[in-house]
């Protein structure tokens, strides 16, 4: 059994707390999925090294919020080396309690939306991690049915978490 969890920041739009950010991605996978096993990647981008793995594993040409790699997909596959993005796959839940994955989040797109939304930025952060999370946990949205079920408890996890944790703090203040 292992719990492994890497964040790497790649990026300078915004000073982030990345010990915060990483005891919410642990809280949600220990507490709220009940996972007894993972390794996970979070990479905090920007827009435009988003954009990259976007065209190269989506075939999509511009930056997006997050997106998914369900390492599972890959190993469940007979000699498979690539891992599977899991935008808008549907997928089905996983009963295992082991997740294996990597979630990139980009910090543009956060500031982006949370100006759009009238929000803070930190509060898109988690629910992009939050996300990414629910994909890895089998979640899919690629129909309405699938989208709305994934939004509810996307829209549940970001509430409790932030009871439990103080998501502004996610704003690390510049040194």
């Amino acid at each position: 059994m292992s719990r492994i969890l890497g964040l790497r920041n790649r990026q300078r739009v915004r000073a982030v707390d990345t010990r915060l950010l990483r005891r919410i991605a642990r809280w949600t996978l220990e507490e709220k999925f009940r996972a007894a096993d993972y390794e996970l990647g979070l990479h905090l981008v920007t827009a435009a090294e988003m954009a990259r793995v976007n065209k190269s594993f989506l075939g999509h040409e511009d930056s997006t919020d997050v997106i998914t790699f369900d390492h599972r997909e890959a190993e469940r596959r007979a000699g498979a080396r690539r891992s599977v993005p899991l935008q808008g796959r549907r997928t089905r839940k996983h009963s295992e309690t082991s997740l294996h994955g990597e979630i990139f989040l980009c910090l543009d797109d956060a500031v982006a939306q949370a100006r759009l939304f009238d929000t803070a930025w930190q509060s898109e952060l988690a629910r992009y991690l939050l996300h990414g999370l629910l994909h890895l946990h089998g979640f899919g949205d690629m129909t309405p049915a699938a989208r709305r079920q994934m939004k509810r408890q996307e829209n549940r996890l970001l509430r409790l978490a932030q009871r439990q944790f103080p998501l502004r703090r996610l704003a690390r203040s510049k040194r």
